[in-house]
């Protein structure tokens, strides 16, 4: 299994750097659009949502990303639209009225939960594709040392109610290896960025946290579902949702928080 975890990431993080490094900002709209689909898609097999129900919500997630996009930002009339076409298609695609807020609450959430967080991604791409290096590279690092800290030396349970796997000792790890990813990407990788050592650490030390946040919501929703992995797609990493549960919440954290400094526009 760390075979297969690592001749995977080193397979795919070359490719990513270069992708997101060389090519115009359109194609990593087109990455965004794909992942937060695929991710959809898993999120809805795991609350059984299907049929057209399903397709509506991922025609909707697409929506919302290709509205950040082009118009910079969403507003509460776009969530209410969303809401109001959901519910509709959930009144006459089934006359049963069992179960209709499961439906409709699964297809919104999974809007709001992923294209609407991984759309942030679009505002730190606009200031530069060193901060989405930053980003995947801080919660690459974080998520890595958690997962050899924790296996390794991790005892005592961080939240065994949601994660029974997951050791505060891979906390402690997270929380440092987003700080020392952060620094090192700094120096090493993005010095192009205008961020010094402390605030680079500063950051990553919250990616860090914040990556154990979105690690444990993912673990929630697959619990309450009922499932170990949101998919099997990807060769000892599980499905797409999987890999991106902790950018989904570190994203929009990254951004808001370079906004209040004065970091990015």
């Amino acid at each position: 299994m760390h075979l297969k975890r690592l001749i995977i990431a080193a397979i795919l993080l070359p490719l990513i750097y270069l992708y997101i490094t060389i090519l115009a900002p359109e194609y990593f709209l087109f990455l965004l659009l794909l992942a937060a689909a695929a991710a959809q898609y898993e999120f809805y097999s795991m609350y059984n949502v299907r049929g057209a129900l399903r397709y509506a919500g991922i025609g909707f997630g697409s929506a919302v990303i290709l509205h950040m996009f082009f118009l910079g930002t969403f507003s509460a009339d776009l969530f209410i639209f969303l809401f109001l076409a959901i519910v509709t298609l959930r009144l006459f695609l089934r006359r049963n009225p069992s179960s209709a807020l499961h439906d409709a609450s699964s297809v919104v959430t999974a809007v709001i939960y992923i294209p609407w967080l991984l759309g942030y991604q679009l505002y730190l791409r606009e200031n530069g594709a060193e901060w989405i290096i930053f980003l995947y590279g801080c919660v690459w690092a974080s998520d890595s040392l958690a997962y050899y800290i924790g296996k390794g030396i991790g005892k005592r349970r961080l939240y065994e109610e949601v994660s029974p796997n997951k050791t505060i000792a891979g906390g402690v790890g997270s929380i440092a290896g987003g700080t020392a990813g952060a620094v090192i990407l700094k120096i090493a990788v993005v010095n192009s960025i205008p961020l010094s050592l402390t605030q680079a650490a500063v950051l990553g030390m919250l990616i860090g946290i914040v990556t154990i946040i979105g690690d444990l919501v993912e673990s929630m929703f697959k619990r309450d579902a009922g499932v170990k992995d949101s998919s099997g797609i990807v060769p000892g990493h599980g499905g797409i949702l999987d890999k991106i549960d902790s950018m989904l919440f570190a994203g929009p954290v990254l951004y808001w928080i370079s906004v209040i400094f004065g970091l990015i526009k």
